[in-house]
């Protein structure tokens, strides 16, 4: 496609502020952006639904907010503060893009970009680093702090898309960036090792699933907990074990028995999470969906010589990896059910019933 076939206006869904999906608004009117100094456009083939989507739009990153996600109503979290609604802790400007998933097109690139890049089928990483010379912890959300992917045209920088060689489809591809990035950055930050014995929390879900399939990739034994309805959906991920939801975790698993832990749930069942791990153990989590306010006996911490750990950034080569990954077919998509982009409010209503196994894609090159 050449710059002056590039329409003026495109398909997209806006968040005009925090609350239900209401707030969700599909227009087929919005100004196609135009790629910046370093900047390259993408025609979007397709995005994915996640967490994180649906945490901003009920204000749930708020530190007001004390429940877990299913506590949201018709309009939101009544405890959000916009001011500290976003994962970087300031206010989110609306109306705002969302999607932290793309999977698009390269075509058009601004000042200072190779044109030879336009054509190039790439993955956008979540995760920006505001500059080539950004600092660790430093970042950006795609779809948060910047337009997203849910829309026909997006726009990132170029050192941000990746460029992937793959006969999957574009609905298959978007189904890896941020589950799967947060999935392998937080078997980084473990320093999950072969043989070691790794307990994964809300294991059918986006990241959940992920991580079966990246501990699995690095040769770890996998003990996987979630909905007994989705035990074969996950054990054909390879997960060794499986245990349901809601059971108690030291009867059935054991005190001092794992390695690491991958927690995306905490909640009431956290406590026995620290009790899970062998001396020397790691805990690491990326999410709460059960609710973020925990209980720590911190003599187990200091006894056991536990290490917690938070992932939210990643380092570059953890992305590189995962390219590397799709590219070999080492890890495969787990997209339980498509949409098209005017289906969003749909998508999310599914995706918050948590009973479909795998990721749920908006199919936007098709709206």
């Amino acid at each position: 496609m050449t710059v002056d076939k590039i329409p003026k206006t495109m398909a997209g869904v806006v968040l005009t502020g925090h609350g239900g999906p209401d707030k969700l608004v599909y227009r087929n009117d919005l100004p196609v952006p135009r790629p910046g100094a370093g900047e390259v456009l993408m025609q979007v083939g397709a995005t994915a639904i996640n967490n994180t989507d649906i945490n901003t739009r009920i204000g749930w990153y708020s530190k007001g907010v004390t429940t877990g996600t299913d506590a949201a109503t018709s309009s939101g979290l009544a405890s959000a503060r916009h001011e500290d609604a976003s994962w970087s802790g300031s206010p989110i400007a609306f109306p705002r893009i969302q999607g932290a998933d793309c999977c698009g097109t390269i075509v058009a690139v601004g000042q200072g970009v190779d044109e030879g890049r336009i054509g190039e089928r790439v993955l956008v990483r979540p995760m920006h680093a505001p500059s080539t010379t950004s600092r660790p912890y430093e970042l950006v959300t795609f779809g948060s702090e910047c337009d997203g992917g849910y829309a026909q045209y997006a726009v990132a920088p170029a050192h941000e898309t990746f460029a992937v060689e793959s006969s999957l489809t574009d609905a298959e591809l978007a189904s890896f960036p941020c589950a799967y990035s947060t999935a392998e950055g937080m078997l980084e930050r473990a320093e999950l090792k072969a043989g070691e014995r790794v307990l994964i929390t809300g294991a059918s879900g986006g990241v959940g699933s992920a991580a079966v399939q990246l501990a699995k990739r690095r040769g770890a034994e996998v003990i996987a907990v979630c909905g007994e309805h989705k035990f074969d959906a996950v054990r054909a991920l390879g997960a060794d074990r499986l245990v349901a939801r809601g059971t108690s975790l030291l009867e059935v698993v054991g005190a001092d028995s794992v390695q690491v832990v991958v927690d995306l749930v905490a909640g009431p069942q956290w406590p026995e999470l620290p009790e899970l791990l062998c001396r020397g153990g790691r805990y690491v989590a990326s999410g709460a969906i059960a609710g973020p306010l925990v209980e720590l006996d911190v003599r187990t911490l200091y006894l056991k010589d536990l290490s917690l750990l938070g992932s939210t950034w990643q380092p570059r080569h953890v992305f590189e990896n995962l390219i590397r990954y799709i590219e070999r077919g080492e890890i495969r998509p787990q997209v339980a059910k498509t949409y098209a982009l005017a289906e969003v409010h749909q998508a999310q209503q599914d995706f918050m019933t948590k009973q479909l196994a795998g990721k749920l894609v908006l199919t936007v090159a098709e709206s």
